[in-house]
């Protein structure tokens, strides 16, 4: 049984920890989403694809839901004392731990070499034990810019810099159209016994995945054996900005708006037991409709969502 999992960052990778008991080494794979990339300090950081392979290595600082355990913050604060003055620009709005920046050093470097994104994410996931593979959606650079009423903002001065406290209008991921998928990224959701959109956001997470070359074309040819996870559970997320995203942007922002989005590419969609009631208003949008509890606690609880994606596959 092979799995292939479409992710994005924190919701993404808590499904991934638990997957990796049910669909252990090789025959599962992540495809992530890239269009959060960024250049902060010189430095190449790639967050979803790091919070993946910090969850499933547990590593990560679960308090956060980023970055690593035990982390600390000398560098920030060396970094800051040269950012006081007014006249200079405040390079320390993005928080980079200490042992998290030997991740982004190496790939920077690596990067600099001529080396591939993919390429260097296989590396960093064997480094840190991984049996899973880690993809990339694209080695090119994809860039979520999102408009505002003062004007475009990349995705991390909206969620890190502004704390997505900022009105949205629209949302748009530069370079997803010429951009390529990245080697393997289309022969995996080919070949997947069943494939996982997971329950991330579906506007700024998963919304880049789907607009590179050929990646929704490949889901649509695959939408029998897809099931999507609902992030929306009771009309909000448990995390980030995604029902505020969904109405800013003209979406309902309840598991039926979830179930709009991925009619064209999903059979099926699990919602959470308090969305019980909103089964036949998912199924009127074209999906299947499966109950069941979809907040992962702990690693048996992403275990038990995974065996229920592919239960549903099944029916």
């Amino acid at each position: 049984m092979t799995l292939c999992v479409i992710a994005g960052g924190v919701g993404a990778a808590r499904l991934l920890l638990g997957a990796q008991d049910v669909a252990p080494g090789s025959s599962l794979t992540a495809i992530v989403n890239v269009a959060d990339d960024d250049v902060i300090s010189g430095l190449s950081i790639s967050p979803d694809l790091d919070t993946v392979v910090y969850t499933c290595a547990e590593a990560i600082d679960a308090d956060r839901g980023w970055g690593l355990a035990e982390e600390t913050w000398r560098a920030m604060e060396s970094q800051r004392r040269y950012t006081q003055s007014a006249e200079r620009p405040d390079l320390g709005w993005f928080n980079l731990g200490d042992r998290d920046l030997g991740t982004h050093l190496y790939r920077t470097a690596r990067l600099a070499r001529g080396a591939l994104l993919s390429e260097v994410t296989a590396e960093i996931a064997v480094a840190w034990g991984l049996g899973l593979r880690v993809l990339p959606v694209s080695d090119d650079r994809i860039a979520t810019r999102l408009v505002t009423a003062d004007g475009e903002i990349s995705f991390q001065d909206y969620f890190v810099r502004l704390q997505h406290e900022v009105e949205v209008q629209s949302v748009r991921f530069a370079g997803a159209e010429q951009a390529e998928p990245a080697p393997g990224v289309l022969e995996a959701i080919a070949s997947a016994d069943t494939i996982i959109i997971a329950p991330s956001n579906p506007i700024v997470s998963i919304g880049p995945v789907l607009a590179v070359r050929g990646v929704r074309e490949a889901l649509v040819a695959r939408r029998d054996d897809t099931v999507a996870i609902s992030g929306i559970i009771g009309g909000k997320a448990l995390k980030g900005p995604a029902a505020r995203l969904l109405e800013e942007l003209g979406h309902e922002s309840s598991a039926v708006g979830v179930a709009r989005i991925y009619a064209e590419i999903a059979s099926t969609l699990l919602v959470d037991d308090v969305d019980a009631h909103l089964a036949d208003d998912v199924e009127a949008a074209g999906l299947r409709c499966v109950v069941t509890s979809t907040i992962m606690s702990n690693r048996a609880d992403a275990a038990a969502l995974t065996a229920g994606c592919l239960e549903a596959t099944r029916r």
